[in-house]
């Protein structure tokens, strides 16, 4: 086997990790929290669904890809909490020290490759990456609306919290944002958000 090959197939190895990775987003059709690895799959399948709603044109396999990647990083630097502000201050520091190991692990131009993506959806820049990040944070919101707040009520969170960690992002999808705003007031009056 070459070593390019093998490199590959550590990393693709390394990924399984993220099956074990729990979030605080509830499935729908059982009693479990998502992984990781459902949650990227989950809005990749949003990314090609819901393209035509992004405000600007934007490149779709990008978006995908970034979507498949963002949280690989999370195998070393584990799930934080979308809420969870002391988590939130080293959230950073832990996720660049793990996506240099973790994309270290493929060839060098895979690894840029997957680096780089990983990077514009962290510094959210471009449209791509500004169009994930709805979806990123769409999908827990939709299925937390549909399991009646759950975590949102676990958690004791606000609406004002749920708010601000959206509203940063509905200038990319002005279908998308009235989505959110509706299903963020429809749980307030609902009394699953405080």
């Amino acid at each position: 086997m070459n070593s390019r090959l093998e490199k590959q197939l550590r990393f693709i190895l390394e990924l399984d990790k993220m099956k074990n990775l729990y979030r605080q987003t509830y499935v729908l059709h059982e009693n479990r929290k998502e992984n990781d690895a459902e949650h990227s799959w989950h809005i990749a399948v949003m990314a090609i669904l819901l393209s035509e709603y992004a405000n600007s044109d934007i490149d779709i396999p990008k978006v995908i890809k970034m979507l498949l990647l963002h949280d690989v990083v999370e195998i070393d630097a584990g799930d934080t909490y979308c809420y969870d502000d002391e988590g939130n201050a080293t959230k950073a520091e832990r996720e660049e020290k793990a996506a240099q190991r973790i994309f270290g692990l493929l060839p060098d131009d895979q690894s840029r490759e997957s680096y780089d993506l990983w990077r514009e959806f962290e510094d959210s820049m471009t449209s791509e990456a500004r169009f994930a990040a709805v979806l990123d944070r769409l999908q827990p919101l939709l299925l937390n609306y549909t399991r009646n707040g759950i975590s949102w009520q676990e958690h004791s969170i606000h609406k004002e919290q749920v708010l601000k960690r959206n509203e940063a992002y509905f200038n990319e999808s002005d279908e998308l944002a009235k989505l959110i705003c509706s299903l963020i007031d429809d749980a307030e009056t609902k009394g699953w958000l405080k």
